[in-house]
């Protein structure tokens, strides 16, 4: 997939989880990515992130630590 898509995909998700109550968003946008994204997928975002992370939202890289 192209990074622009991920970003653009990670970054609404992000976005629904931190708009709902609570104090547990990072673990929520990690558990919504290990249960629907695929093993090549997550690991893109891996390497994306370990790259620096560019346009990817605080909470996306924060969620990252819980993959």
């Amino acid at each position: 997939m192209s990074p622009e898509k991920m970003v653009h995909m990670a970054n609404q998700i992000a976005t629904f989880f931190d708009s709902q109550p609570g104090s547990d968003q990072s673990e929520r946008i990690a558990a919504h990515i290990r249960d629907f994204w695929e093993p090549r997928m997550r690991d893109q975002l891996e390497s994306y992130i370990a790259a620096g992370g560019a346009r990817l939202s605080a909470s996306v890289i924060g969620a990252a630590r819980f993959l």
